[in-house]
C-alpha cells in the first residue's frame, strides 16, 4: 500500500469508519505480527503484544503525523510494546514470580517450526533469538524492518552511536555463535547473509 493509500484509510479511520480501520488492520498485519515474532519468542506473548499494538494504534491513530511514512511510525510503536511487554515481565520477575514465567516463556515446539517453516536463514533466526532484546531489536530493524541508523535511533529513541554501539555488540555474538554452531555441525549452517557482514 502506497503512503497516499495509507492517508486515506487513516483519515477514513479517524472519521469513525470502522471499515476502514480494518483495512489498516488486514494491511499491517503481516509486518505487525512478524516485527513482534521477531522481537517476543513466546507464541501467546507475541500474540498478546500485537491485540496491545492495534489497541494502542486505535487510541493513537489520530495522533498520526502524516509526514512521517505510516509503517515507520508503525514499527516504532510495535518497538514501544514490545519493550513496554518485556518491562511487564521484568517486573514480574523482581516479584519472585520467575518460575511461573519460566514456564509461559518456554517456545512451543509448534510456534518455533511454524516459525522456522517460513524463514530462509534457520540457524540464524535462532542465532538472532539468543540475543539480548536491546541488541536483537538493532538486528531486527536493520536487516528485518531495513531501517538506517539513524532511523532506529529514532525508533528506539536512543543516540545512533549507541545503536552502532549495538549493532557492533550484536554481530560480534552472532559471529561468535555462527562459529560455535558451524564446529558443533560440521558446516551444516546456512551462510550468513551479506549484509550482516
Amino acid at each position: 500500500m502506497t503512503d497516499s493509500e495509507w492517508q486515506y484509510w487513516i483519515k477514513q479511520a479517524n472519521y469513525g469508519d470502522e471499515k476502514a480501520f480494518q483495512t489498516i488492520y488486514e494491511q499491517s498485519k503481516d509486518h505487525v505480527y512478524r516485527t513482534v515474532t521477531l522481537l517476543i519468542d513466546n507464541k501467546q506473548d507475541a500474540c498478546d503484544v500485537v491485540s496491545e499494538v492495534y489497541a494502542e494504534l486505535f487510541k493513537s491513530l489520530a495522533k498520526y503525523d502524516g509526514c512521517k511514512p505510516f509503517r515507520s511510525w508503525l514499527t516504532g510503536l510495535v518497538i514501544r510494546q514490545t519493550r513496554n511487554w518485556n518491562r511487564k515481565l521484568w517486573r514480574k520477575f523482581r516479584l519472585h514470580e520467575r518460575s511461573k514465567l519460566l514456564e509461559t516463556e518456554e517456545r512451543t515446539p509448534d510456534t518455533e517450526e511454524l516459525f522456522l517453516q517460513h524463514e530462509h536463514q534457520h540457524e540464524l533466526i535462532a542465532l538472532v533469538y539468543k540475543l539480548p532484546y536491546k541488541l536483537r531489536s538493532v538486528v531486527v530493524l536493520r536487516y528485518y524492518q531495513e531501517h538506517t541508523f539513524d532511523e532506529i535511533a529514532e525508533l528506539l529513541d536512543i543516540p545512533s552511536g549507541t545503536v552502532k554501539s549495538r549493532h557492533h555488540a550484536a554481530m560480534a555474538k552472532l559471529r561468535k555463535q555462527a562459529a560455535h554452531l558451524i564446529e558443533t555441525n560440521e558446516g551444516g549452517l546456512a551462510p550468513c547473509p551479506s549484509k550482516i557482514n
